[in-house]
C-alpha cells in the first residue's frame, strides 16, 4: 500500500510539473525581444552618425549628391543583417556539459530538461539529497542518459566540494572542461527589514550570494579550460526598491554587481558572464510556496517584541505579507526566462544581461534606473502616513 501510496504522489508530481511545462503554458501576451532590440541599439545610432559624417564627406569633395537618409538606410539594413546574424550563431552541443543549481525549482528543471533534449551532458543539482527528491526522480526518467542529478546545498562547502569533484571525474568523454555553470539556486527572504529575525538575514546571504561566489571558485577551473560561461538567474526586482522585499533585492543587486566584475575578470580568459534578468511573477512563482510563506510569516510576527507589534499593528503586518502572495498563486509564464537562459547558454556570443520582462516591468525597471528618487516615488512610492 506505501509502495502504492508514492506511486500516486509521483504521479502528481510529475502532472504538477507538466502544467507548467514551456511547451504547454499559454503567453500573457505577446513576448518582447528586449536583448536583441538592446543589441541593436548601438549600431543603429553608429549608423546615424556615420551615415552623416559620410554624406556631408561626399557632398563636400562633390563625389556623390546622395542623402543622408539614403546612406542611413543602407548602413541600417547591412548592419541589422550582420548583428543579427552574429546574435543568433549557435554552438554544437556534442560534448558539452553543464552544471545548472536548484533544480527543484520550476525553471531550472525545465532547463535542465531542455538542455538534454539540445543534446548538453547536464549535471543537475538539487539542495536536498537526490534520494529524496521526487523532482529529481521525475528529470531522470524524463531525460537521456547524459543527465546526471547531483546533491548541490550550495550552503554546505562539503556538499560543494563533492559536487565539484563528481562534476569533474564525469565530464564528457575527451572534454576538458565545464561548458555552463548556471545559478537557479536561490531562496526568498519576505519582510520589512524590522520584522526579519538576524538569522533570516544570514540565510538569505549565504544561500544567494555567498554559495553562488564559492561554487563559481571551485568550477572556474574547469570553465576556463572550456572557454565556457557563467549564468546568473536574479530578478528585475532589484532594480525597483519595493517594501517588504528589501533582502531579496539587495542579493539580487549584489549578485549583478559580482557577475559584473566577474565579467571583467574573466574577459581576458574567453569565459562569458551573463545575467538573466527575470520578470516578476518568473522567479516568484519558482521560488515561493504558499504553505511555507504563511509559515515565513507567523514565525517573523511571533519574534516581533511587544512594542514592534503595538508600532506596526497587525492589520498592517498581514496586508503587508497578503499583498506578495500573488506570487504563489499567479500561474506564471516561465518560457521567456528558460528560452533566454537557454540562448545564453548556447549562443557563441552571449549578451551581457538579459531582461525576459513585460513591457510594464521594462517601465518601471527604466523609470527606477533614470528618475531621481524623489520623482519615482510620486509615481511607484508609498505614501507618508
Amino acid at each position: 500500500m506505501q509502495g502504492f501510496d508514492n506511486t500516486i504522489r509521483r504521479a502528481s508530481r510529475r502532472a504538477s510539473l507538466r502544467r507548467g511545462s514551456i511547451s504547454v503554458l499559454p503567453q500573457k501576451q505577446a513576448e518582447i525581444p528586449w536583448d536583441i532590440l538592446e543589441r541593436l541599439a548601438m549600431p543603429f545610432l553608429f549608423c546615424h552618425a556615420a551615415a552623416i559624417v559620410i554624406s556631408n564627406a561626399l557632398h563636400i569633395l562633390g563625389i556623390s549628391n546622395v542623402s543622408t537618409f539614403a546612406v542611413f538606410v543602407w548602413f541600417a539594413l547591412s548592419t541589422v543583417g550582420a548583428v543579427l546574424f552574429y546574435h543568433f550563431v549557435k554552438v554544437s552541443a556534442s560534448g558539452k556539459a553543464v552544471l545548472i543549481t536548484g533544480c527543484e525549482s520550476p525553471i531550472a528543471w525545465y532547463l535542465a530538461k531542455k538542455l538534454d533534449d539540445l543534446g548538453f551532458h547536464v549535471f543537475a543539482g538539487f539542495n536536498v539529497p537526490i534520494e529524496e527528491s521526487e523532482e529529481a526522480t521525475i528529470l531522470r526518467e524524463e531525460t537521456s542518459g547524459r543527465m546526471k542529478t547531483i546533491h548541490l546545498d550550495v550552503t554546505s562547502e562539503k556538499t560543494l566540494l563533492e559536487a565539484a569533484l563528481y562534476v569533474s571525474e564525469h565530464l564528457p568523454f575527451g572534454t576538458q572542461g565545464l561548458w555552463g555553470l548556471i545559478h537557479c539556486a536561490q531562496w526568498v527572504a519576505l519582510g520589512e527589514m524590522e520584522w526579519l529575525p538576524f538569522a533570516v538575514l544570514r540565510k538569505s546571504l549565504d544561500l544567494n550570494l555567498l554559495g553562488c561566489a564559492r561554487l563559481t571558485q571551485l568550477m572556474l577551473p574547469l570553465i576556463r579550460n572550456a572557454h565556457g560561461r557563467v549564468i546568473f538567474l536574479t530578478s528585475g526586482l532589484n532594480k525597483i526598491p519595493t517594501p517588504v522585499r528589501s533582502v531579496q533585492c539587495a542579493t539580487q543587486a549584489a549578485i549583478e554587481s559580482f557577475a559584473a566584475c566577474l565579467r571583467q575578470e574573466m574577459r581576458p580568459r574567453r569565459v562569458d558572464v551573463s545575467v538573466v534578468a527575470a520578470g516578476e511573477f518568473t522567479p516568484g512563482n519558482a521560488w515561493l510556496n504558499e504553505t511555507e510563506l504563511r509559515e515565513q510569516a507567523k514565525k517573523m510576527w511571533a519574534q516581533m517584541s511587544v512594542e514592534q507589534k503595538k508600532a506596526y499593528g497587525e492589520d498592517y503586518y498581514e496586508a503587508a505579507m497578503t499583498s506578495i502572495e500573488k506570487y504563489s498563486r499567479e500561474a506564471a509564464d516561465i518560457q521567456p526566462a528558460v528560452r533566454v537562459l537557454i540562448d545564453a547558454t548556447t549562443r557563441s556570443f552571449p549578451m551581457a544581461r538579459y531582461t525576459p520582462v513585460t513591457p510594464k516591468e521594462k517601465l518601471q525597471i527604466f523609470m527606477a534606473e533614470h528618475l531621481p528618487p524623489s520623482l519615482y516615488e510620486a509615481f511607484y512610492g508609498v505614501p507618508r502616513k
